[in-house]
């Protein structure tokens, strides 16, 4: 992947013990009664539950959302060299290839760094076939500068899609406590099956939640980006990915900012989106391949304010979160949060962030 020239100014200690192990409802929770820190420039640090979001936001604010659902695309598989190992499956690309990443097996708590062109994966009781065919997007690209993590991948046999639908699982890692079934991956916004990894912001929202925001005043606009592999090492860049902004949405969205409401992404993914399409200062519908990453140097232009999970230093994601927030608002942010002991990733605790 690209590396990234610029690297996050926020410092924090985020230790395995506040991973959250597993969602919400099978630790006694409600989705919507996760932990949400509200981080306001004006009126500094609160905490409270997510139900509450919608006393921290105004009429005439929009919130721009992902309707990509999360799909299985965690299977076990085998090396003709290196033996067991877990394929993710990245993305299909336009020419019939997939990007995917080698982790090792069982857990897939490691990227595999070691694999060679012209290895073959046999995934889904074989009746699929993968032949790495070259790094992805190009040699030498991990941070380390040791192998490469994600490969672009020539499939035989079983349309890979197909064999993950019938074997495969949700992506996870070695903190989770076991293994969950696609539906705790799904956010109340997503229907449009797509995304490796679950946009994991959107998932705290219910639909009595959804209605009292719509009731309030609080506008929802709907924006697609099919997420990759989130397994990014430090300093690396995020791989491109699918996305499309519908006319209805920016309209929506131009027409908020013209009366003065914000327009506060749920998401990394969200912002991304809605930052590629944007022209002269306005949101233009638009879909394709995006490449662009959000940063301090490369600011947003539309999104102005922030719902999301809570990142691990030096990742992409934490560029993004201080390039919409501003790194003292992001420090004071995470200096809360590891203090009262928020959960982190997929499944952890959220944040409300208002410049």
């Amino acid at each position: 992947m690209p590396l990234l020239r610029e690297h996050p100014s926020t410092v924090f200690d985020a230790p395995q013990s506040r991973f959250a192990p597993a969602p919400a409802e099978r630790r006694g929770v409600a989705r919507d009664r996760v932990r949400l820190l509200v981080a306001d420039g004006e009126r500094g640090i609160t905490h409270t539950r997510f139900h509450h979001l919608s006393e921290h936001l105004h009429p005439g604010d929009v919130l721009v959302v992902n309707d990509s659902a999360t799909v299985a695309a965690q299977l076990d598989a085998v090396s003709d060299r290196h033996g067991a190992v877990v394929v993710h499956l990245a993305t299909p690309l336009d020419d019939g290839s997939w990007v995917v990443e080698l982790r090792r097996a069982p857990d897939a708590d490691r990227a595999l760094l070691d694999a060679e062109a012209g290895d073959v994966v046999s995934v889904a009781a074989g009746t699929t076939t993968f032949r790495l065919a070259s790094p992805y997007p190009e040699p030498g690209s991990s941070p380390t500068g040791k192998g490469n993590r994600l490969w672009r991948a020539e499939p035989s046999g079983a349309d890979p899609a197909q064999a993950a639908r019938r074997y495969g699982r949700p992506i996870a890692y070695g903190y989770l406590g076991d293994r969950y079934p696609l539906g705790d991956y799904q956010t109340v916004f997503g229907h449009r099956p797509g995304s490796a990894e679950m946009p994991s912001a959107g998932r705290p929202f219910t639909e009595s939640l959804v209605t009292r925001l719509v009731a309030q005043g609080v506008m929802v606009a709907p924006v697609t980006l099919h997420t990759g592999v989130s397994s990014q090492e430090a300093g690396e860049a995020p791989q491109a990915e699918r996305f499309a902004v519908p006319a209805s949405t920016a309209a929506i969205v131009n027409a908020a900012r013209a009366g003065g409401g914000r327009v506060v992404a749920v998401g990394t993914t969200a912002t991304r989106a809605i930052e590629s399409a944007v022209e002269d200062g306005r949101v233009v519908a638009r879909r394709g391949w995006t490449t662009r990453v959000v940063t301090p140097a490369d600011p947003p232009e539309v999104i102005r304010g922030l719902v999301t999970g809570w990142h691990d230093p030096e990742a992409s994601h934490l560029l993004l979160v201080e390039a919409v927030t501003g790194p003292e608002l992001t420090q004071a942010a995470y200096r809360a949060a590891t203090s009262a002991g928020y959960l982190w990733h997929e499944f952890g605790d959220s944040c409300l962030l208002l410049p």
